[in-house]
């Protein structure tokens, strides 16, 4: 078995299809269910569905309510060519509009120490943001 697709319903698919081109995705297929326009972009993550929803509903805030279950983010790794995660978000704001939840910090998570940050998408999706930094133990020579 193996992932086929995640799934995003978004109040403005064509202000969502701008966001995660952004991200480095790219329209794969675009289709309708129901009434609704929809689409599959493949990326960083694998395939991306979304979908147009007609009369939303404002979303749970996952990212600001520590009481939330249920998805909570995508977590994108960073690679070197970027040089950190600061010069990726710069690169990225250019590119398309980002609401930043949380800035760039430092955190370690198990062995490996990273540079982490939470942006959202256009619908409030909470989006994590690694860039690994190392172990903090290993040793300079």
């Amino acid at each position: 078995m193996k992932l086929h697709h995640f799934s995003i319903r978004a109040a403005d698919i064509f202000r969502s299809i701008a966001f995660y081109e952004g991200l480095g995705f790219a329209i794969e297929e675009r289709f309708t269910t129901g009434m609704t326009l929809a689409c599959w972009m493949v990326g960083p993550w694998g395939r991306l569905e979304l979908m147009q929803v007609p009369e939303p509903h404002p979303a749970p805030d996952p990212f600001g309510d520590p009481h939330y279950v249920g998805y909570y983010h995508p977590s994108i790794e960073i690679g070197p060519e970027w040089g950190s995660l600061s010069a990726y978000l710069e690169h990225l704001q250019a590119q398309v509009p980002v609401t930043l939840l949380l800035p760039p910090q430092p955190q370690q998570i198990g062995t490996q120490l990273y540079t982490v940050a939470f942006i959202a998408d256009p619908d409030g999706l909470p989006i994590e943001l690694l860039y690994p930094q190392g172990s903090p133990n290993a040793e300079q020579g």
